[in-house]
């Protein structure tokens, strides 16, 4: 019965046996189990692995069984940290998934009709994008890394941007935590909000993507410079997976009219991000990059974090981290 959050039958049926026998002994447990010598002392490992027995403050007495409400709660608490591992998992393979398909779109021939164009230079993006932006009905969808955009850029999008929301176009952009400290950025997005579009931002993006009506998405060619070209995807199975990916980062994102969510652990998403790159062995420079800040602000970050976690080396940051709880223990 307790299969389902990690307890396996033996175990399950040793486990029912020391609450219903708390002075018993392997003996005693192999009578009222009907398992073997060998299978109860096995149960009886797992269990212990689990933190479901501990040794017995009564001399001779072996192990005792926690109580059952404490039972289950450690199991719920176990699941849902696996859970949340696996989430994380996910997400950073999705994001993997989506910077393959950029990259090998990229590195393959494209003749007519394998669902790939590539665009070279600049000027060939802007002119695409145009001609995109003109053909949409229903959605534009956009991923939008590098931290804040120049004042020229911003008011050059302006015109095409409030053309799509006139015509009733659903526009959903998804920008870097960090542009909230940016405020011809925030004035953008306020004036964006005051037509009909939608921003939200996360610590971290994968990829610079932009999907139209979840039949074409575009992709930079090279991740580090966006305007050396791209490639237009219109491949059924691609852009739906991209439109997952979309969907998954876009539903976990904070508006930005709400303030950036602070956990229990007081770390704000940014610096949570940041962590996780530290331990990963980033240097400063990529953190700065991945964050859409300057290498200064992400130097000032990873110094604040090592001293919060009392570490002196960024390996030792993340034994800290993961023994204080900042990140998850499961790799």
């Amino acid at each position: 019965m307790l299969e389902v959050l990690g307890l396996d039958v033996d175990a399950e049926r040793v486990y029912r046996a020391m609450l219903a026998c708390p002075e018993g002994t392997v003996a005693d447990f192999v009578a009222r189990t009907g398992l073997t010598d060998p299978d109860t002392r096995a149960a009886l490992d797992r269990l212990s692995a689990m933190a479901l027995i501990h040794p017995s403050q009564t001399e001779g007495a072996g192990f005792r069984a926690i109580g059952p409400e404490s039972a289950m709660e450690l199991l719920l608490a176990r699941q849902q940290a696996e859970l949340a591992a696996h989430q994380v998992r996910i997400e950073a393979s999705r994001a993997a998934a989506a910077q393959l398909i950029a990259e090998c779109s990229a590195l393959r021939p494209a003749p007519a009709g394998n669902h790939v164009e590539q665009l070279v230079g600049a000027d060939a993006i802007r002119e695409r994008l145009a001609r995109l932006a003109d053909g949409v009905r229903h959605e534009i969808s956009t991923f939008a890394p590098g931290g804040a955009h120049t004042e020229d850029d911003l008011h050059a999008s302006r015109e095409p941007n409030a053309r799509l929301l006139q015509r009733k176009v659903r526009m959903r952009t998804v920008y870097l935590d960090s542009i909230r400290n940016h405020q011809p950025t925030v004035d953008h997005v306020a004036w964006l909000g005051e037509l009909g579009g939608q921003v939200r931002t996360v610590p971290t993006l994968p990829i610079r993507m932009i999907i139209a009506d979840r039949t074409h998405a575009v992709l930079p060619l090279d991740t580090d410079d966006a305007r050396a070209g791209a490639v237009v995807l219109t491949g059924a199975g691609t852009v739906t997976a991209l439109s997952a990916l979309f969907e998954s980062i876009w539903t976990d994102a904070t508006p930005l009219g709400a303030p950036s969510a602070v956990p229990p652990d007081q770390m704000t998403p940014q610096e949570r991000a940041a962590l996780e790159l530290l331990t990963h062995g980033h240097t400063d420079e990529s953190i700065a990059k991945r964050l859409g800040v300057s290498p200064r602000t992400a130097r000032r970050i990873a110094a604040d974090l090592l001293d919060r976690l009392d570490a002196r080396s960024r390996f030792q940051a993340g034994v800290h981290a993961v023994q204080d709880g900042w990140l998850p223990a499961s790799r």
